[in-house]
């Protein structure tokens, strides 16, 4: 008999610490914990017992509140429906992606040779500082080159009040830094002809509309070695990766 009790309270002390917590009959599994403590230290953060208490005292009261939805039947709810519904399919997704890229990684003899190739691309090339007004006629464009000639530091503020390019329109129409390549090629060719300071004389025609083309400063490409632009050049490979097995589903799908 006394075998027995020892043999059931072992058996509920192993269970027990399995769980976080028991809430109403209902345990918390430490798997639970475990995770939320994994995605802390993910970000930075450390594994400490004040960390795994905190988290605790949040899967505790999570408990609670679940059980709480449980007994007023919310789940059955056509809005929350449409909430599991869409968090369903978001995790789904996410999985999919995830087990693509784990099974599909970029190796880094891939990521060497497009450095390689990119270094090739952009050896001598130079890159420009430049800042545009991006408007939808040329008597538009004709007008506000008149203001900016007249007076060359209302360039920024016509900018932020004027361009249809309101990215770059905030930020008194800076698009940074960019090569003639990475432009098309109308804006390109007016942009390499300016030199530091210039602003185009007359508008610039393409698929987007009227330019006025502000070049602020100009140098030689300033190439990063392959270990600074490693981790950055490989993610956006395993992106592109991605993009292209997406890309192959959509074509093998019937859309109507």
């Amino acid at each position: 008999m006394v075998l027995s009790t020892l043999s059931l309270s072992f058996v509920s002390f192993a269970a027990f610490a399995q769980n976080v917590a028991v809430v109403n009959g209902k345990a918390i599994p430490s798997s639970y914990s475990d995770e939320a403590v994994k995605e802390v230290v993910k970000q930075g953060g450390k594994d400490t017992p004040e960390l795994r208490n905190n988290i605790k005292t949040q899967l505790i009261v999570g408990e609670v509140l679940l059980q709480e939805a449980e007994k007023q039947n919310l789940a059955s709810t056509d809005a929350v429906k449409k909430q599991m519904e869409m968090a369903r399919r978001s995790i789904l997704i996410d999985t999919l992606r995830n087990n693509y890229v784990t099974k599909n990684p970029v190796s880094d003899n891939e990521v060497k040779a497009e450095y390689d190739r990119l270094v090739k691309m952009q050896k001598g090339q130079t890159e420009y500082h430049v800042k545009h007004i991006l408007v939808k006629d040329k008597a538009t464009a004709d007008s506000i080159i008149k203001q900016v000639s007249k007076n060359p530091a209302s360039f920024e503020k016509l900018a932020q009040e004027k361009s249809l390019d309101k990215a770059s329109a905030a930020r008194g129409g800076d698009m940074g830094w960019a090569t003639a390549g990475d432009l098309v090629k109308p804006f390109s060719d007016a942009m390499v002809s300016l030199k530091k300071g210039q602003v185009s004389k007359t508008p610039v025609q393409t698929e987007f509309g009227y330019h006025i083309i502000k070049v602020v400063d100009s140098q030689k490409v300033k190439i990063p070695t392959y270990e600074q632009i490693k981790p950055k050049l490989k993610a956006s490979m395993q992106y592109r990766k991605w993009q292209e097995y997406e890309m192959g589903l959509m074509k093998e799908a019937k859309i109507q």
